[in-house]
């Protein structure tokens, strides 16, 4: 019975110590990370400034593989021809000094935080004018060391680009952003960046822009060769389409409405000149405002951009409602009624000799009221002159029908006297200008919409 618990109690025992040594042995496998990364990257083992070898280790270029993940656009700025954006940029590549043992696959990779620990591609932005890295709450920075030596440099950064602008469409434009990334000290015979096969480049889902959309991306290769040497370089290229809408009802359809507000001048009497001054001047100085403030918002570029022709012409537009009054006073007090005037003075000539040529006649019967008057017969005497010339006066001329002018009728409503001419300069305007504005419209619209399909 004694010998019983005795080996009980040994059994009991021995159980106890292979757990103690199985809890130890799983406590003490995370030791095996730190004990590698003094192996591999220890003081005298490890050379953070040579270059990782070729490939299969030939003394070739090392090659560097990239792939973005574009977090999100900030802005687009016209004025200063940049955008800014938040991406995760990652790059890998191989480094056979880097090779360890995985302990039976229990160890899949080494994390490091400090990239000054491993050799790294000397990588930098070319088109870059502001950037920084996040720190918050730590460094958004992460180096894994896989068992083959594969190295994957992950980090989060904020940049902003310059981005060149065509606006000669503007606002019916699209404009193509590119992010270029080179080495900066390597050549391609030392260091070659490749994106990586299948999806180098990702954007997030749902991503939102105030005036543009991310209509699509592409990636290439932009190899720069200067006198030091050939350099790898890579770039994305993102083609954003300006939105339409915004402009169209901030721009194009409160200039519309300045010029069409114009033309209400023609319809008010041409003898309230307050009024339709009053109207023609706060007209043109808001469209002139709202061409400033359209300008303000653009860089100052030498050739002419589809908003400056619109702009241009409304206010061309405006600016001749203002001179069509101007023309129409200056007719109903003077210059145009001149002809009206003189043949007024004409009627009145004839008038006053008609009235003189009765007044003679009825002096004549006066003076001679006792004489004799023989009837005369109605026949003309072919020998008698003066009977011929009276009788060339007396004939009427049939002359044939013309055929009606439509213009003509339609202004003839209008009265021939005094303020005739400048009446008929309103009635003119009133089919002239909406008739040239609407033309002014189809050329525009069909040029510039044809002329962006062209692009795209």
């Amino acid at each position: 019975m004694g010998t019983g618990h005795y080996f009980w109690a040994i059994f009991y025992f021995a159980s106890l110590c292979s757990a103690s040594l199985a809890n130890n042995a799983k406590i003490n496998f995370r030791e095996k990370e730190k004990k590698v990364l003094d192996q591999i990257l220890g003081a005298g083992k490890y050379d953070a400034r040579i270059r990782p070898s070729g490939i299969n280790g030939t003394d070739g270029p090392a090659i560097v593989r990239i792939n973005l993940f574009v977090r999100s656009i900030m802005t687009i700025s016209d004025i200063k021809m940049e955008y800014s954006v938040q991406l995760t940029f990652r790059e890998q590549w191989t480094d056979e000094r880097l090779k360890f043992d995985d302990i039976q696959g229990r160890l899949k990779y080494l994390t490091l935080t400090e990239a000054n620990r491993v050799w790294m591609p000397d990588l930098f932005f070319s088109n870059e004018k502001e950037g920084h890295f996040h720190n918050i709450i730590m460094p958004n920075v992460y180096i894994r060391i896989f068992p083959n030596g594969s190295v994957l440099y992950s980090i989060r950064i904020s940049l902003t680009l310059a981005c060149p602008m065509n606006l000669k469409l503007y606002p019916l434009d699209r404009q193509i952003c590119s992010l270029r990334m080179a080495s900066y000290g390597w050549t391609t015979n030392d260091l070659v960046f490749l994106w990586k096969e299948g999806d180098p480049v990702q954007v997030v889902k749902n991503l939102h822009l105030p005036r543009f959309t991310l209509e699509k991306f592409l990636t290439d290769y932009c190899n720069s060769k200067t006198n030091t040497g050939e350099y790898s370089c890579l770039k994305v290229d993102l083609l954003f389409k300006r939105e339409f809408s915004y402009y169209l009802i901030q721009i194009y359809i409160p200039c519309c409405m300045l010029v069409i507000v114009s033309w209400v001048s023609f319809w008010l009497d041409q003898g309230a000149v307050p009024a339709r001054v009053s109207l023609g001047v706060t007209t043109l100085l808001t469209m002139a405002t709202q061409t400033s403030g359209i300008n303000a918002s653009l860089p100052p570029v030498s050739y002419t951009k589809a908003i400056d022709v619109w702009t241009g012409v409304c206010l061309t537009f405006v600016f001749g409602a203002l001179l069509e009054f101007a023309l129409v006073n200056y007719a109903s007090r003077s210059g145009l009624n001149k002809p009206n005037m003189h043949k007024d003075n004409i009627k009145k000539k004839r008038r006053d000799l008609e009235q003189a040529s009765l007044d003679a006649a009825s002096d004549l019967l006066d003076t001679d009221s006792n004489a004799t008057f023989a009837m005369k017969p109605l026949v003309r005497h072919p020998a008698d002159p003066l009977a011929l010339e009276k009788l060339r006066q007396c004939e009427v001329h049939m002359q044939p029908p013309k055929r009606p002018n439509c213009c003509k009728t339609w202004l003839s409503k209008f009265p021939t006297r005094q303020c005739s001419r400048s009446k008929r300069i309103d009635v003119i305007s009133r089919i002239t200008f909406p008739l040239v504005f609407a033309l002014f419209n189809l050329v525009y619209w069909s040029t510039y919409l044809f002329r962006e399909e062209e692009d795209e």
